[in-house]
């Protein structure tokens, strides 16, 4: 079966690869692509949609009453995504997301959305799957490593900190691992936010650099011994390999999943 696909932020650095990945491969088809700059001209003349004829829409609601679509990629920013989110759902086009910045409000309510929709939908703090099993890893850990912290460092233009793929991190190691607080009792920090954010005292800490692409550690410290699970993205071709998985998985489910490590077999 080919699956029809909509992408949604086709000229940012995530979207332009998700446009190569969709037309390189046999069993998607890539129908429409939504962008909102200068009503898509920004994108409308690049060489692999003119060439395949591939349609660019200004408007989401437009592209999703006239394409014939299965999956919606969003790869925008968290303002617009949202909303693509909710119209796609309402249209039984299913969301996969690689956008960060999400509310947990937002998320709790494409959540209601997609169950009484029975519409699958897919959203992924990170796409690569060594990221997603850094965070599996990093969990099991936990159970015999309580004090943690955190070190996500990613490119300088990125929007949020700490990154989603650190958010999901501490919310699967709060799973295993009690509420506890680390560090002396009486420490101070002499500069404000030096010992990073907190999270059930957890820390994580948000480096942006250019030249960085997304890497994080996850560091453990215990009596004597460190153990550090760390991942590396070095390009952004390392999130396809997930885009794809998702892709596919979502058309097999009919509800919200938050995070790949839930569909990994």
């Amino acid at each position: 079966m080919t699956i029809k696909v909509i992408i949604a932020g086709p000229r940012g650095k995530m979207g332009s690869e998700a446009v190569k990945m969709v037309t390189s491969e046999q069993n998607l088809e890539l129908v429409a692509c939504v962008d909102r700059r200068s009503e898509g001209h920004a994108i409308r003349e690049y060489p692999i949609l003119t060439e395949k004829s591939i349609p660019v829409f200004e408007s989401p609601e437009e592209c999703l009453h006239t394409v014939d679509a299965d999956v919606f990629i969003d790869l925008t920013v968290p303002e617009a995504c949202f909303n693509h989110a909710v119209m796609a759902i309402r249209n039984n086009v299913r969301p996969v997301i690689g956008t960060s910045g999400l509310t947990n409000d937002q998320i709790a309510e494409l959540r209601e959305l997609a169950k009484g929709n029975e519409v699958g939908c897919i959203i992924a703090p990170n796409f690569a799957l060594g990221a997603v099993l850094m965070m599996k890893f990093a969990q099991m850990a936990a159970t015999y490593f309580p004090d943690i912290e955190i070190i996500e460092k990613h490119h300088d233009q990125k929007l949020d900190a700490p990154s989603g793929t650190a958010v999901k991190t501490a919310q699967l190691i709060k799973n295993t691992r009690k509420n506890k607080s680390q560090g002396h009792p009486d420490e101070v920090e002499t500069m404000k936010g030096a010992r990073g954010a907190v999270d059930e005292g957890i820390r994580i800490h948000s480096v942006r650099l250019p030249g960085l692409i997304a890497h994080q550690e996850v560091i453990f410290g215990g009596e004597g011994e460190l153990l550090t699970i760390k991942h590396d993205s070095m390009n952004r071709q390392s999130f396809m390999t997930g885009v794809k998985f998702a892709v596919e998985k979502v058309m097999g489910i009919h509800s919200l999943v938050y995070g790949l490590e839930n569909i990994l077999d």
